[in-house]
């Protein structure tokens, strides 16, 4: 109990600071391979494109702990490309939605049609296609283009953003906001557990006062002596928490696990999942919509290829292949100490896409929530991190689990020889 609480003096301290497992984001594009029919109205074709993997380093700064059992830090994220555990380069041309344009038409939609007609025009004149060629790193990290100064001019406030625009230009080299978690020294049941984000108990990006809830912990970490049963974290990148529900019983390199999945209700809609109607407005189950935090633009966020999701997702395009093996998360804890041992946290983001009256690029597209890529955050304990793990518990524990029966058989014959001694005796 003592080295799991979060304490300058703890063993797990250090590990909790500055965290030792090795990180990896992984990367898959879904590159259009007939941009001029979907305009056209046909079924998009997608090909997965990727790998594309990045080192994760993550570090706490500005760590304060507090008089009420709390401590409050800054957890930042530096991403490096990793060419040698890619399947491509940054450098590599991808054909993908023109996010922002086709974003801007759906959001405009029940505009005036004099914005409409506008937009169009502006569109027509910055020679704006709704679809695109770039490279992989401008779509990850941001690329300059005219049509965001014109968005902020046209409709203001539209896209709260100037300059460039990419899909992951936020996530490198930025935290995730400012967690403050209790640290267990009172109590130990605690320990790890959310108490605000950025200062807020609850968020409002939903519905309901339930969907808006932060519950759980920070995602890295979870009390000790876990029950078989769920457990909870709140994610800044989904904008909400998370539950995930207990699979199986497993060991990592020697050391036991739990494995925690996602249930099918996770990204279900209101019909199939009361309790989600919070998250709504909603399409098929599967997706969650995620446009109240990002921006207003069309989003969506599931399980990559549509994994675990309504099957008319799946039909609506060509070249998905769903499954558990590759497309399903998990965590794998050890229940003694709640630290995970090996993970891969899975997302896929999706752009619904549409023909919007008044948007000539819009051409014919027939109303479908397009996938754009899919990323996976794993990582595993290992080296001398997972040496030190297996030894102090689950060598030692055996060890002195040997003694104990060892030593309780030595006391037998001992209690056996004072009994009859002390019968002599008298």
């Amino acid at each position: 109990l003592q080295n799991v609480r979060i304490n300058p003096s703890s063993i797990s301290f250090q590990m909790w600071k500055d965290i030792p497992v090795p990180f990896y984001l992984s990367v898959h594009f879904f590159e259009v391979l007939n941009p001029k029919q979907v305009l056209q109205g046909e079924k998009p074709v997608l090909s997965q494109r990727g790998p594309y993997v990045y080192r994760e380093y993550r570090y706490k700064t500005n760590i304060t702990f507090h008089d009420n059992d709390t401590v409050s830090y800054l957890e930042y994220r530096n991403l490096f490309f990793q060419p040698d555990l890619s399947n491509g380069t940054e450098d590599e041309y991808v054909v993908v939605p023109n996010i922002l344009m086709l974003g801007a038409a759906v959001m405009v939609e029940k505009l005036p049609d004099i914005v409409k007609i506008l937009l169009s025009g502006a569109l027509a004149g910055l020679k704006q296609e709704a679809f695109m060629n770039r490279t992989v790193g401008e779509i990850m990290w941001g690329y300059e283009d005219p049509l965001i100064d014109t968005i902020n001019m046209l409709v203001p406030g539209l896209i709260p953003f100037k300059g460039k625009f990419g899909l992951f230009a936020d996530f490198n080299n930025s935290n995730s906001g400012l967690f403050t978690v209790h640290t267990g020294m009172k109590d130990i049941s605690q320990v790890h557990m959310v108490d605000s984000w950025n200062g807020l108990k609850k968020v409002n990006y939903w519905r309901s006062s339930q969907c808006n809830m932060i519950n759980g912990t920070a995602g890295e970490m979870w009390p000790p002596f876990m029950s078989p049963t769920s457990l909870e974290f709140y994610s800044p990148d989904a904008c909400r928490s998370m539950t995930l529900v207990y699979e199986q019983s497993g060991k990592f390199k020697g050391v036991p696990t739990y494995r925690f999945v996602a249930p099918k209700t996770l990204f279900a809609n209101g019909t199939d999942y009361p309790p989600n109607e919070g998250f709504c407005p909603c399409m098929q189950s599967g997706i969650q919509n995620v446009s109240t935090c990002r921006l207003n633009a069309p989003m969506f966020i599931s399980h990559p290829h549509f994994y675990n999701a309504d099957p008319s997702l799946v039909n609506a395009v060509e070249g998905l292949h769903p499954s558990k093996d590759q497309h399903g998360l998990f965590l794998d804890v050890h229940p003694m100490t709640g630290i995970p041992m090996n993970c891969s946290i899975k997302l896929q983001l999706n752009l619904y896409i549409k023909r919007v009256s008044g948007i000539r690029q819009t051409g014919n597209i027939r109303p479908v929530v397009l996938p754009l890529l899919w990323f996976a955050e794993s990582g595993s304990i290992e080296g001398s991190v997972l040496k030190q793990f297996y030894t102090n518990l689950v060598l030692l524990p055996s060890v002195l689990d040997y003694v104990q029966y060892f030593c309780l058989g030595l006391s037998a014959p001992l209690i056996i020889s004072a009994a009859v001694l002390m019968a002599m005796r008298k």
